[in-house]
């Protein structure tokens, strides 16, 4: 165990290197299962979750091997010459809730899959009916029993017309899985259209797959009989990179995001300029920058891609929690998704919540406290606010943290700040 201890008050100066996208790795490290060719995927980022789905994918039968162990990321080989096992188990999967990215895979290679409901941060129900059903319009029959979904096409699955009644990410990525390798045409109406979806599309493409409209309306995949061997290298990633120019926001200073491209980040900056924070784009990163000592206040509201993104929400309301006047944020993603508020209000912030909106107005200084993560996003929210305190800030249960940013207290730290991790 441990926590992050912070004292707050300096300007961050300095370069970071962005991770390789853990939305968007996840997935793509699940068409290994899709293939009994060898799949090279390239700048994977090393995190709990990363090392959580391969333990998974590595039980059910995918060679893994890493080539590459640099601190940054990771190039590795996958390859599923025999899947061993249909069975995604509870003791696995409760770790995180991607896990459920094995199902579409499984059930279309093998035409049999057992997964268990899965676990993860607790900022909603997230549930999985959309999966399911996407799945049986493929000719799959499916059930729940005793917390297990049990999945099977004995005689394999056939392309089909589907209608999503609400965007889904993860349904978007499981139904695409296993449509590929489904008989016939199967379009996919009202797809989630985030780039992670994009990369996922063009990894799978990258194997031979047939496939139309990504980023639009309408997918359409042209089943094949199997995929070839591919190297892959995985999108940046778009939220740790909003984090960091939002840390530079909060703080002051300016900081050069090494890898990150503006493509794909657009609602994020017009609300960054918005609020007083300056960015110039290079031909090989962002360079965000502060020069006021005034943050002014915003409206948001969280959507589906292209609208500004639920994982940037709480990040987004520690900086204007010292902003000059009263933002709204209104989150229509996640339910659950305003459990930092609480601690930072234990920091001297000033919110009041209404429903699914989040009144902030901001003062003039937050100060440290003892907090406690209560999931990922919230987390690093608690952090960028420790950075901008007086005196110190101590967060417990970071464990969270570790799950989507690779190495971030020694990125901090590079550019100023004093933080540290603590053994407890």
């Amino acid at each position: 165990m441990e926590k992050i201890s912070i004292s707050g008050g300096k300007p961050l100066f300095g370069k970071i290197r962005v991770s390789g996208s853990k939305n968007s790795s996840l997935p793509i490290l699940s068409c290994s299962l899709l293939t009994d060719k060898k799949l090279t995927i390239k700048g994977v980022p090393k995190l709990t979750d990363t090392f959580f789905f391969l333990e998974l994918l590595s039980s059910l039968g995918v060679n893994i091997s890493n080539i590459n162990k640099s601190l940054r990321s990771q190039k590795l080989i996958l390859q599923a010459k025999n899947i061993v096992n249909n069975k995604a188990p509870y003791d696995l999967v409760k770790k995180m809730r991607a896990s459920i990215l094995v199902l579409g895979p499984l059930l279309a290679r093998t035409g049999k899959a057992i997964v268990s409901l899965p676990g993860g941060c607790a900022i909603g129900t997230r549930p999985v009916d959309i999966h399911l059903k996407s799945l049986e319009k493929l000719g799959a029959v499916v059930s729940i029993e005793d917390g297990y979904i049990y999945a099977s096409a004995p005689k394999g699955l056939r392309g089909n017309k589907i209608v999503f009644p609400k965007i889904s990410v993860g349904a978007t990525a499981n139904t695409l899985m296993a449509s590929v390798l489904a008989k016939g045409i199967t379009e996919i109406v009202n797809p989630a259209k985030e780039p992670e979806i994009i990369d996922l599309g063009n990894c799978l493409k990258s194997m031979g797959a047939k496939i139309d409209g990504l980023g639009t309306n309408k997918i359409v995949i042209q089943g094949v009989s199997s995929l070839k061997e591919s190297a892959y290298h995985v999108m940046y990633d778009r939220i740790e990179t909003g984090t960091y120019a939002l840390a530079t926001a909060i703080t002051g200073g300016e900081i050069e995001l090494l890898g990150a491209k503006k493509e794909f980040l657009n609602s994020f900056l017009n609300v960054l300029e918005s609020i007083g924070i300056k960015y110039f784009v290079t031909d090989k990163s962002i360079i965000f920058k502060r020069n006021s000592n005034i943050l002014y206040p915003v409206e948001v509201t969280t959507e589906p891609y292209p609208g500004f993104p639920t994982d940037l929400q709480a990040q987004l309301m520690a900086v204007m929690s010292i902003a000059n006047g009263v933002s709204l944020i209104t989150e229509n993603i996640f339910e659950n998704r305003f459990m930092h508020v609480p601690e930072l209000i234990r920091m001297g912030a000033n919110i009041k919540l209404k429903g699914n909106l989040a009144i902030v107005e901001g003062v003039k200084k937050l100060k440290g406290a003892e907090v406690m993560a209560t999931d990922l996003r919230a987390s690093v929210s608690l952090i960028l606010a420790g950075l901008a305190a007086e005196e110190e800030t101590n967060i417990g249960r970071v464990y969270h943290i570790y799950r989507g940013y690779q190495n971030i207290v020694e990125n901090l730290r590079q550019c100023g700040a004093m933080i540290k991790r603590i053994k407890i």
